[in-house]
């Protein structure tokens, strides 16, 4: 896992880099200040049964990462627990991820226990695996115990990404007074990306958008996007629905650390609103 670059391209400069799209489209990231990783050859890709390419891969990438390379876009389903419907009892939280063609690429499951989840509601410590169509843990997401109140800036949330057992990313929440702030960190713990959410995350009747952007916060790279997902499922269950869009040639491993940023910000935003529905 190589050092990912945060200086633009030689010879650009931002005003070579077109605009994040709006409006829901596609991020593309063919120009952007993360040049495309060397370390693989793509030969072909023609997605199979479980919606992975059939692709040759050259490199050291984590085992079942190689697909991200491959992608900008990624969707992440929260699947409705009836239980925690009918009774307000939190379970584990268990997601499909989803390529932009709605194929099923990843499958993530939380393993908490049950006084834990109960004790600590959306605050609580967990650990979720990320698994492929082989039920093999390609991606492991640890978040400790911490502190959700800007009142107590020394602890502040934090979550360790790793891959077959090595740290590929980190995601450190930074103090903020209004607006929702996060450091992306790559393994070496060098600053790569920020994640900065609105003022008001409430997701009634709309999505709700957390820009990712530039190590320096000066350009907006691509979006974490909480998805409407219509008045029932809003009120009476936890199932959340999200968008993220990065950079087509972002190393794999900010990828995968982008997509666990994501459950950080459900558990942080939008569970806790859900539980005080039920």
């Amino acid at each position: 896992m190589s050092h990912v670059p945060v200086t633009l391209q030689p010879g650009r400069t931002l005003s070579d880099h077109p605009p994040l799209q709006e409006g829901g489209g596609r991020v593309r990231g063919g120009h952007t200040e993360f040049p495309m990783d060397s370390r693989y050859v793509q030969t072909g890709y023609f997605p199979n049964e479980f919606g992975h390419p059939n692709t040759i891969y050259v490199g050291h990438f984590p085992p079942g990462l190689e697909y991200l390379t491959t992608l900008d876009h990624l969707l992440i389903s929260q699947k409705v627990e009836l239980l925690e419907a009918f009774t307000g009892f939190d379970t584990n939280n268990k997601y499909i991820i989803l390529n932009e063609h709605g194929q099923q690429v990843y499958y993530a499951v939380e393993d908490t226990d049950f006084c834990t989840r109960q004790c600590f509601g959306s605050m609580r410590p967990f650990e979720i695996g990320i698994l492929d169509h082989a039920q093999r843990e390609v991606i492991h997401i640890s978040r400790p115990l911490a502190c959700m109140n800007c009142c107590y800036p020394c602890c502040l949330q934090t979550m360790d990404v790793t891959a077959s057992g090595q740290p590929i990313g980190f995601i450190e929440q930074e103090w903020s007074l209004c607006n929702p702030l996060f450091r992306v960190l790559n393994e070496q713990r060098e600053p790569v990306l920020k994640i900065q959410g609105p003022c008001m995350t409430c997701s009634f009747c709309g999505n709700v958008e957390f820009q990712v952007l530039s190590s320096d916060g000066q350009m907006q790279v691509g979006m974490i996007s909480k998805k409407w997902s219509g008045l029932a499922q809003e009120m009476f269950t936890n199932a959340d629905n999200f968008g993220v869009h990065f950079p087509m040639d972002l190393s794999v491993d900010v990828k995968a650390t982008l997509l666990a940023a994501t459950f950080l910000i459900d558990f942080m935003y939008f569970e806790n609103t859900k539980n005080n529905n039920n």
